[in-house]
């Protein structure tokens, strides 16, 4: 569907950059859409293929490209007809609906607003539907993002501990952006409209985050790939180097500032740390331990802490 292809390779350590968002596509009607407020689209019952709400005498057929040239979509699309008068509960009665490529409604004659949704882009028109027949098309001004991350030297991410989250580019209120879609699957191809996001990637559930700005160009497929900065490591309290690990332990993991990112119960404590220092204390009975630790990123394995005087510290400083 997308007849462009654009690779983007992003190599990003730690920054958390500025950003700017491209909303879903407003009418390019002469007559003012900005202002309208349509009701979220999961307050609706979803819609069943080739089933309409409305029956009329005015045929008009819809039909939705990516770009002002681009070739009609012929699956995907979901589309709502609206009435442009708010009903008593204050929310744009929904009276036909379908899904899949064109579509035709049978309505009465009349104004209405139609909303053509293709994953996560959109875009809102006016039409006038008469006694005869007719045909609207529709640009949603979209494309597609695929996403994915590497360790350094191009070293593959296992699927199950990478997660994508994509946001709006400029803050709102407090500068917070608005999260648009949550958990993205690396290498999924996510379809909105043209404009810049922001997009964080999440490696494990630590500290191992990178927040990166992306632009999607309408018509084409972005793929983008960040770099992370950051290893796994699995934790484990011996009597010995090369010993068994400890049962009954309690982990907590400190950053540079002293606080805790991270704590665990069990004798191996797996995560995945962002590279940089931190300090381990491990707890097993009465006896707490410190070690100090340096993550280099991609350098993966396991980190042991001698349960020894060497390394016991007095519980009045510990952290619990």
């Amino acid at each position: 569907m997308f007849v462009g292809l654009r690779r983007l390779s992003l190599i990003v350590i730690g920054a958390t950059l500025g950003v700017a968002l491209a909303l879903p596509a407003g009418a390019k009607d002469p007559d003012s859409l900005d202002k309208l407020k349509l009701p979220g689209i999961s307050t609706y019952a979803p819609p069943h293929s080739g089933t309409q709400l409305a029956r009329g005498e005015g045929e008009i057929t819809l039909s939705a490209q990516l770009t002002e040239k681009g070739e009609e979509i012929t699956r995907g699309l979901v589309w709502r007809v609206f009435r442009p008068e708010p009903g008593a509960d204050g929310k744009l009665p929904l009276v036909a609906s379908a899904q899949g490529g064109t579509a035709a409604f049978q309505l009465q004659p009349g104004s209405y607003l139609v909303h053509a949704s293709y994953g996560r882009a959109g875009a809102t028109k006016r039409i006038t539907v008469g006694r005869d027949a007719k045909r609207e098309s529709m640009v949603l001004d979209a494309g597609g993002l695929k996403l994915d991350a590497t360790l350094a030297g191009g070293i593959r991410i296992p699927r199950e501990k990478l997660r994508f989250s994509i946001y709006e580019a400029r803050g709102g209120k407090d500068d917070e952006k608005a999260l648009i879609i949550p958990n993205v699957q690396p290498n999924s191809v996510v379809r909105l409209n043209a404009g810049v996001y922001n997009v964080v990637s999440t490696y494990g559930s630590v500290n191992a985050v990178i927040r990166s700005d992306i632009r999607v160009e309408a018509g084409k497929l972005t793929e983008a790939t960040v770099e992370h900065r950051a290893a796994e490591v699995t934790l484990k309290l011996v009597r010995e180097a090369g010993g068994e690990a400890l049962a009954d332990t309690s982990w907590s993991v400190l950053n540079e500032s002293g606080d805790s990112i991270k704590e665990a119960v069990g004798a191996f404590a797996p995560m995945v740390l962002a590279e940089g220092n931190y300090t381990v204390i491990a707890k097993n009975r009465d006896r707490i331990y410190q070690k100090d630790l340096t993550v280099e990123a991609g350098k993966n394995g396991e980190v042991e802490v001698v349960a020894s005087e060497a390394t016991a510290i007095d519980p009045a400083e510990g952290a619990d």
